[in-house]
């Protein structure tokens, strides 16, 4: 090929060619090839200043050395991808010969541990909300009075109070005696009081009632969320709940139904039914007539936001509270809520999860 002008040096693109290809199969690994391809095809490479030197060219002499450099260009990448499936395969055939497996070793006994309903219902609940933008708030098992029942709009001759549903210690704090919480409601009460407005939180816990059959125990798992902010309404309420029934139990068309109800900590209140059908001794979610209550909500009551210091008038939203051992008793299937604490290897082998179960929106939330 005749030699031409490019940016005031006279190169020769078949000495040029020549001598990249050498460099190329020159190349003992393929650190040594990378260093090629930037001498070369890098942004300051050699055929690459080439190129960049064109403009300063006629138009007969440009269109020619141009039609050379980009021949070269795909000359020298087929050959550097050509080069790089040579070392690969050496590396490989290597690392096969100097590596070997030792078949008289044992097997490596089968990992046992599992993860328990409870957790990883958790985690299911955790995922779904935190799309929503709930973030988890946590707080003590052991309440006083103010937190668990008079700050809730519960008054003092309500039921829930009373000896036959709350665990009383000994212990007392400002004249009235420590609880064990009977909800985690307290926590949203703690969370009000420490930071300000807008909250949007859920807070997953234990809680303790003093009852005990197959579908109570007196302790559980509950989760509680809490919304507050501007112009809050009923809607939104209904559509997160609908939104999480429908992400949780995995059933696109999953009917629901709001029914009036009543607590002392919302107003209006209403607890939530799902769609199900119970054909002989089987349980099945979103099919059927029938309906199957799963929890309990509705817009934070003036007097609940009074308590912790916010001005009804400005602020307003929506709580929920479910029961998270009787959600994961209906998805899985799991009969009887005591088992779930009876620390049966047998039970967890069969109900649990292997440790890599990890609920995503994107993977999937069960097994």
């Amino acid at each position: 090929m005749a030699p031409f002008f490019v940016g005031g040096n006279m190169q020769d693109i078949d000495k040029l060619g020549d001598e990249l290809q050498a460099a190329v199969e020159a190349a003992g690994s393929l650190d040594d090839l990378e260093a090629v391809r930037v001498s070369a095809l890098g942004r300051k490479g050699e055929i690459t200043s080439l190129m960049k030197g064109l403009g300063a060219m006629d138009e007969e002499a440009r269109r020619s050395a141009g039609t050379a450099l980009n021949a070269l260009k795909d000359d020298i990448a087929a050959a550097i991808d050509a080069r790089r499936g040579t070392l690969q395969n050496a590396a490989l055939t290597e690392q096969l010969e100097t590596e070997g497996i030792d078949i008289t070793l044992p097997a490596r006994a089968e990992a046992r541990g599992r993860i328990h309903p409870v957790t990883q219902v958790i985690d299911e609940v955790v995922a779904i909300f935190a799309d929503m933008g709930f973030s988890v708030a946590e707080g003590p098992d052991i309440e006083d009075d103010f937190h668990n029942f008079t700050a809730l709009n519960i008054p003092p001759e309500h039921p829930a109070r009373q000896m036959h549903d709350t665990f009383y210690l000994e212990a007392e704090r400002d004249g009235a005696p420590l609880v064990l919480r009977t909800h985690t409601s307290p926590v949203q009460i703690r969370h009000m009081q420490s930071t300000s407005p807008p909250y949007r939180i859920i807070a997953p816990g234990r809680t303790f009632r003093c009852d005990s059959d197959m579908t109570h125990t007196p302790m559980f798992h509950q989760v509680e969320g809490l919304a507050i902010g501007h112009d809050i309404h009923m809607g939104h309420l209904k559509g997160c709940l609908e939104e999480f029934a429908r992400v949780f139990f995995e059933v696109d068309n999953l009917r629901m139904r709001f029914r009036p109800s009543h607590f002392p900590f919302t107003e209006p209140s209403a607890e939530v039914d799902i769609g199900c059908s119970r054909e002989g001794r089987e349980l099945k979610i979103g099919e059927g007539n029938d309906w199957l209550e799963i929890l309990g909500c509705g817009m934070v009551h003036p007097n609940v936001l009074e308590n912790v210091g916010l001005d009804p008038d400005e602020w307003q939203g929506f709580a929920f509270g479910m029961g998270i051992d009787r959600i994961a008793m209906l998805k899985y299937g799991i009969p009887d809520l005591r088992a779930f604490f009876d620390s049966d290897l047998r039970w967890l082998r069969h109900y649990g999860f292997a440790a890599f179960d990890v609920p995503t929106l994107a993977g999937g939330l069960a097994r």
